[in-house]
């Protein structure tokens, strides 16, 4: 009489421990964590995203009122322009989009062999 055996199920957790370490060591994380640091120590910038916030959050109430108008618009444009322009924000910028195109790509890789959209879709029960 011979006993079967199943092959060890793999800790997933622990796989996803270990992927969320190797992410964390990414130069993409570094270099993203390293320009969030600058732009959060960085007193002009700060000052500047406070002031984007400020008439943000004005162009917001104006648009649901129906008072808000173009030159509004242009000013809230004009003030996001000027925050990207700082150096700080835009080597933040490029890190975040450099992370994400990275972060995509791990999506990718573990979506594939499940046949759906692990990062977007897998936590749905309801998807069309």
């Amino acid at each position: 009489m011979s006993v079967e055996t199943t092959p060890t199920e793999p800790d997933v957790e622990a796989l996803g421990a270990a992927l969320g370490e190797a992410i964390r060591d990414l130069p993409e994380y570094e270099a993203f964590e390293a320009a969030q640091r600058t732009v959060e120590n960085d007193p002009d910038v700060q000052s500047k995203i406070s002031t984007f916030e400020r008439i943000r959050q004005e162009f917001m109430m104006a648009r649901q009122t129906g008072t808000a108008s173009q030159e509004d618009l242009q000013e809230l444009q004009s003030t996001q322009e000027e925050l990207h322009a700082m150096e700080p924000m835009a080597e933040f910028l490029e890190a975040k989009s450099e992370l994400a195109q990275r972060l995509e790509s791990i999506n990718r890789a573990i979506s594939e062999p499940l046949a759906v959209d692990f990062g977007g879709e897998a936590g749905g029960c309801c998807q069309d």
